[in-house]
């Protein structure tokens, strides 16, 4: 890859905004619901995103690979050799999706060298757009049109706001959010849906957003770019931060915050970061 990311900015975005179109248009329907060999939901609206969003970068870019939640089995062998790639959920939050709370997004995110440098997360019932790109920093716009600079927000020392998923919950995250709570004063936690929780940490409206359970790249990627280039990290429970197209595509559990304070020793129940 041999321009900068934010050459592809504009174009990814309208892409992310198209695919968004079409997830609306099924969104308002009745819609059938399948299921992935793990269980989870799987609705036309992922698959005709996943066609358009695939579509749209092949022709932007015919040399990039692209991988994507839906088409998900491409050999290790294969995918060991890229350098550069778009990594893609078409539809991440299904489950919102399936219960219409509208907490959903298009996520697009551009990998190079195991980094996400540019990302795009798009939420269509909202009309609100998320986008971070390596050197250029980070983007909300609203859906009046108005875009402004987004950038984390420092941690005061007391009473934090946490981000917590809506879907999966566990004993680990409130054992973390107990240790928290004892240190820091009692914390508002911010209960959300697919890749929103990231960014509300990225736009300033939350300081921590520990995931203490399994994700898949694709789920992180696009957000993960939003976060750094808003001046955030997105790091595992040893500080290190998240190295995409690995062999295994589950993410380890990580946290979201800002790069000045350290909550890893109160999420690792070992006490240690």
């Amino acid at each position: 890859m041999n321009e900068s990311p934010c050459h592809y900015l504009e174009r990814v975005t309208d892409i992310a905004r198209r695919a968004g179109e079409v997830i609306l248009q099924i969104y308002q329907q009745d819609f059938e619901i399948d299921h992935k060999d793990d269980g989870s939901p799987l609705t036309q609206a992922d698959m005709a995103a996943h066609n358009l969003i695939r579509a749209a970068l092949l022709e932007l870019t015919p040399d990039m690979p692209l991988l994507s939640e839906e088409s998900r089995d491409i050999a290790w062998q294969d995918r060991s050799k890229w350098k550069s790639y778009w990594l893609v959920d078409p539809l991440d939050g299904t489950k919102e999706f399936v219960n219409r709370n509208g907490e959903f997004t298009v996520n697009i995110a551009l990998i190079s060298e195991h980094r996400p440098v540019l990302g795009v997360v798009y939420a269509p019932v909202h009309d609100i757009l998320y986008t971070g790109c390596e050197g250029a920093g980070a983007t909300k716009t609203e859906k009046d049109g108005h875009g402004s600079k987004i950038s984390v927000r420092h941690f005061s020392g007391e009473s934090p706001t946490v981000v917590a998923s809506r879907s999966h919950r566990g004993e680990a995250l409130e054992g973390a959010i107990d240790r928290i709570n004892a240190k820091h004063g009692e914390a508002t936690i911010l209960s959300m849906g697919s890749s929103f929780k990231l960014c509300l940490v990225a736009e300033g409206k939350a300081d921590l957003y520990p995931r203490l359970g399994l994700t898949s790249e694709w789920d992180t990627a696009a957000a993960h770019a939003v976060v750094s280039a808003a001046g955030g990290k997105v790091v595992d429970l040893d500080g290190q931060e998240l190295h995409y197209n690995k062999e295994n595509l589950l993410n380890p559990w990580f946290v979201v915050s800002d790069i000045d304070y350290d909550w890893l020793p109160l999420i690792n129940d070992d006490g240690k970061s």
